[in-house]
């Protein structure tokens, strides 16, 4: 950290180095008001964000609302990051792009079949690392 300080912003190449690091995040959507969060493994590249989804809510949710927002986070003893992602969402349809889909290391941790994929287009990202530490004294006399 620099000068001190616990909590720094990262560079957005950096962002999308830690995006890339990790395979597990959550896709936050809303819907009529109501917000929704679904864990979801992923693959990121490029300035775009795939994970793969069955027939279901993910699914009617986009196809409502497109913008959403996906979070990525990594920690150790010392301290962590998180990685904010907005975006819209589109559902691969094309033969060429599902193709290619299905060449990128992208599985499913769980024993179900997901043949829908998603690809969420990002134009705004942002990244921070932090260290952890205690609390400061609320109410130093």
């Amino acid at each position: 950290m620099v000068d001190g300080n616990v909590v720094e912003a990262v560079t957005t190449d950096e962002a999308w180095t830690l995006l890339s690091s990790r395979e597990l995040g959550r896709v936050a959507m809303s819907v009529g008001g109501q917000p929704d969060i679904y864990p979801v493994n992923y693959f990121a590249d490029a300035g775009r964000i795939l994970f793969r989804t069955a027939a279901g809510t993910k699914l009617s949710e986009i196809a409502v609302n497109r913008r959403l927002a996906f979070e990525a986070d990594a920690t150790d003893d010392d301290g962590g990051w998180s990685v904010i992602a907005k975006g819209d969402a589109r559902i691969l349809v094309s033969t060429r792009d599902i193709a290619a889909a299905d060449e990128l290391p992208l599985r499913s941790w769980v024993p179900t079949l997901k043949y829908d994929y998603v690809e969420i287009a990002v134009d705004e990202i942002s990244a921070r690392r932090f260290v952890f530490g205690p609390e400061p004294e609320r109410y130093p006399t």
